[in-house]
């Protein structure tokens, strides 16, 4: 069993900036990918941002120039610094991990942490 927590979501005023963290543990093998959906009330939950285990990374539209995707191997950890915050960026975001087991990359999430933009 794979564990992901999440943290750092809250309220923030636009143009403000939050840094969301997730932190991986249970039988991990191995990452491949690491990265951060998000799912409004009412909406389908999207990708965000994605890193794989040799850092490449691929970011939603919406969100480029404005979030950084990054993470510590060592301590199973991803982080998504967001910043220029938009009240469209309102959400919950979900934490993903993907791992190969026997051939097969299955999928671990989190669950989830409320992020809201408004004046």
């Amino acid at each position: 069993q794979v564990q992901l927590v999440e943290s750092g979501g809250g309220s923030v005023q636009p143009g403000g900036s939050l840094r969301l963290s997730c932190v991986a543990s249970g039988s991990i093998l191995s990452i491949y990918v690491m990265g951060w959906y998000r799912q409004a009330p009412g909406k389908q939950r999207d990708l965000v941002a994605i890193i794989t285990d040799d850092n490449s990374t691929n970011y939603a539209d919406s969100v480029k120039g404005r979030f950084t995707i990054s993470r510590d191997n060592a301590k199973n950890t991803v982080y998504l610094q967001m910043s220029s915050l938009k009240p469209e960026d309102t959400a919950v975001y979900y934490c993903n991990l993907g791992s190969f087991i026997t051939g097969t990359l299955y999928h671990y999430w989190g669950q989830g942490t409320q992020v809201t933009v408004s004046t």
